[in-house]
């Protein structure tokens, strides 16, 4: 039977997505380099071509989970059929995008040792996500639900903000105090896209029903 050949592209995204599936397994600090290639069947020099270290995996795991948020981000800020609100919606709602696709990224981000990765994926984060939500903050001047003079700072200003504060991993607060910092955030976007209180009310709807 021929010897199934990959692509240098195939070789290292295989190495990525083994590599996120035993750090959720088994833990980052416990899965070695060793378990990384035992469990691929491959050389260890196969690691080390793509490689330098455990590390740099978790680093291209982060950016690789992030790739995949811009591009769901940009089909819904593309999406002709969809008005300026609903767009945000689909994208700051719980159950879209950042929160489920991020989920087992940003647990691997809190771990020990993680933390200047974790800063840059938040500066990632920001500097990829904030020209999609500005595309979207334009149409909803367009469409006279947002009166924004400067979208993109804006956007930038209040995706920093929400990252750093209403990040688990920073900051221990009880489930009553992130409610009333998740509340205090619907009314400070509100504020700052000009948009009528109660507009972002989804942000903390799902919250809400959970008390």
């Amino acid at each position: 039977m021929p010897r199934t050949v990959k692509s240098a592209e195939e070789r290292r995204l295989e190495i990525i997505q083994t590599s996120e599936r035993l750090f959720q397994k088994t833990g980052y600090a416990s899965t070695s380099v060793d378990a990384i290639i035992k469990e691929m069947g491959v050389a260890k020099g196969t690691f080390y071509y793509y490689f330098k270290s455990k590390e740099e995996v978790l680093e291209a795991i982060v950016e690789h989970t992030l790739d995949q948020i811009v591009v769901m981000a940009e089909q819904v800020a593309d999406d002709p059929s969809l008005d300026a609100l609903s767009k945000m919606r689909m994208l700051l709602s719980n159950s879209h995008i950042g929160d489920e696709d991020m989920e087992d990224v940003v647990e691997l981000l809190h771990a020990p040792g993680n933390r200047e990765l974790h800063e840059l994926n938040n500066i990632q984060t920001v500097l990829r996500l904030s020209p999609i939500f500005a595309k979207i903050v334009e149409q909803g001047n367009q469409e006279n639900v947002f009166n924004v003079d400067r979208p993109l700072a804006t956007m930038q200003f209040l995706l920093t903000g929400s990252q750093f504060l209403l990040d688990g991993g920073l900051f221990t607060f009880g489930k009553d105090e992130h409610l009333e910092r998740l509340l205090v955030t619907q009314e400070i976007v509100e504020k700052a896209l000009g948009a009528q209180s109660g507009t972002f009310a989804f942000m903390t709807k799902e919250m809400l029903i959970d008390e």
